[in-house]
């Protein structure tokens, strides 16, 4: 292959037009001989530039309402040849095909046309094929040529002409050719993982995931991993969306935290009570409601101010002053809320390594989405839990049925457990949580580490009784034995949620009867692994 190779002839064919009148000029300055296509090269003349319309070089209409204009050998024999081969320059000869040394396409928006919701015919009409035959092909052939699928790599291009005197080299081209086959394999992924949902087909034969580079991460979970943050492209809010207000960059343990803090929050409706979320290690350490969001944060926090230092803060309303001075009281790593005040970015600026994250929305926590996490050798695809109770449909299981206010106690502390990774056991009360057990491989020793975290609580708040005393309890999945729910009401709990459905149902009913508990049984677990 030949390092430096001179840009003489141009194809360019953009759907997205930002920047091209800059790239035109500049390429035209060059003398650059432009050829273009319909609206493209619409554009580049109502510039004042000179430019050449493919079906020129074809001598074949554009037809179809566009679906075929680039398709020709004339366009692809110009992208495919190749320059030292005796062969390909006579055939060029013979037919009279010119070569084409720079292609610029980005592709019809198919992705922005699923997002808006469009029907199926409109979102197959989206599907560019011209666009990514060219693209392969230009990658293909990166000896010669290059190829430039995205607007921020115009001033790259631009550069790397002006530093070599119009020509470009090997190494910048085999970059170019890279992220040009990655735009193509992302836009195909796009197409089928649409069409599979269209289709009703749950487990296609072949899956594909793609994402867009969002920042380069200094390090992953430990500093001898490598890491980097990509976007799915959905536009869901939350931290791939979100707006970095202040504070030092996100890092790969900031971004998994903030993420489950927003998720978490996302569940309370910000129109029935303003609600807090602490993280720490993907875990909720304190989560409440309150009137306001200072009232909510201030409850949260007592649930676990050990762990609270040095977490992660999500809100489901706009982040207002008052709060942000309670928040600001100890070191936090990030918040995120979808806005914030002046007052509130004010108290913020003298926290210079504070990050300050806005959405402008909360996610939906309803919404069909997948999860996938690697495994040797392959990879796990579910559907995103995104299960929510229907309260007329709960059972209750044990002699004493639940009182209204620990009803409304049970669905909010289910409603967290959700969140919380397996065994999880959340003791809540009066819409704020008082203990969090997490992550155990005893269900039981879950139920205990979270009442002993509500004791020591207790002392540090001046309580006589544990904050236990007078909860109820949230277990993601059955109890398997009566123990861990005995356990629960030797902590003071008097009501439990649990899904039901072990073997020893029966003895865990009696044991709940026998303590004066009140349980009911979801039928749904929520596991978090």
């Amino acid at each position: 292959m030949t390092d430096l190779v001179p840009v003489r002839r141009a194809l360019l064919s953009v759907s997205d037009k930002t920047g091209l009148e800059d790239l035109a000029r500049a390429l035209d300055a060059r003398g650059v001989e432009l050829v273009s296509t319909g609206g493209t090269a619409r554009a580049i003349r109502e510039a004042g530039l000179a430019v050449r319309d493919v079906s020129e070089i074809t001598d074949f209409p554009e037809m179809m309402d566009g679906r075929v204009k680039t398709l020709h050998p004339m366009v692809h024999g110009g992208l495919l040849a190749l320059r030292d081969n005796a062969e390909h320059r006579a055939a060029m000869e013979a037919h009279g095909i010119g070569a084409i040394d720079l292609l610029v396409v980005n592709l019809y928006p198919f992705e922005e046309t699923v997002a808006k919701g469009a029907d199926y015919a409109t979102c197959i009409e989206n599907i560019d094929i011209g666009g990514p035959a060219m693209i392969r092909a230009a990658a293909k052939n990166h000896g010669f040529v290059n190829v430039v699928v995205d607007v921020a790599d115009y001033a790259p291009l631009l550069a790397e002409l002006e530093a070599n005197d119009g020509a470009t080299r090997l190494a910048f081209r085999q970059r170019l050719a890279q992220a040009a086959y990655a735009r193509t394999g992302a836009y195909d992924a796009a197409v089928s993982n649409w069409m599979a949902g269209a289709l009703g087909e749950t487990t296609p034969r072949r899956r594909v995931f793609a994402g867009s580079l969002a920042q380069e991460l200094r390090y992953g979970e430990n500093p001898h991993q490598g890491a980097a943050f990509y976007t799915d492209g959905t536009g869901r809010e939350g931290v791939a969306t979100a707006r970095q207000l202040q504070g030092k960059a996100l890092s790969y343990n900031n971004i998994n935290d903030t993420d489950a803090a927003y998720e978490l929050v996302a569940e309370f409706d910000p129109e029935a009570a303003a609600a807090c979320a602490i993280i720490k290690h993907a875990n909720p350490c304190g989560v409440a409601q309150g009137d306001t969001l200072a009232e909510a944060y201030a409850r949260a926090f007592d649930c676990d101010r050990t762990s609270a230092f040095g977490g992660i803060v999500a809100l489901n309303r706009p982040l207002d002053g008052a709060t942000a001075r309670e928040i600001a009281e100890i070191f936090t790593e990030v918040v995120i809320a979808p806005g914030a005040d002046e007052a509130a970015r004010a108290v913020f600026a003298a926290k210079k390594n504070l990050r300050l994250l806005v959405t402008g929305g909360l996610p939906d926590p309803t919404a069909p989405l997948l999860a996938y996490k690697p495994v040797a050798g392959g990879m796990l695809v579910q559907d995103k839990d995104a299960g929510r109770l229907d309260p007329a449909a709960l059972q209750v299981v044990t002699k004493r049925a639940p009182s209204e206010t620990e009803m409304a106690d049970m669905l909010f502390a289910w409603k967290v457990a959700k969140h919380v990774k397996s065994n999880a056991i959340v003791y809540a009360r009066g819409g704020a949580t008082v203990g969090v057990g997490a992550g155990q491989m005893s269900r039981v020793d879950s139920t205990r580490i979270a009442a002993r975290k509500s004791a020591d609580m207790a002392e540090v708040l001046g309580l006589e009784d544990p904050t236990t005393k007078g909860s109820v309890v949230a277990s993601d999945a059955f109890f398997p034995f009566p123990d861990g729910l005995l356990a629960a009401a030797e902590a003071g709990a008097t009501a439990v949620i649990q899904p039901g459905g072990s073997m020893r149902d029966a003895d865990v009913i009696a044991g709940a009867d026998e303590a004066g508990l009140a349980m009911v049984f979801t039928g749904m677990r929520h596991f978090r692994h």
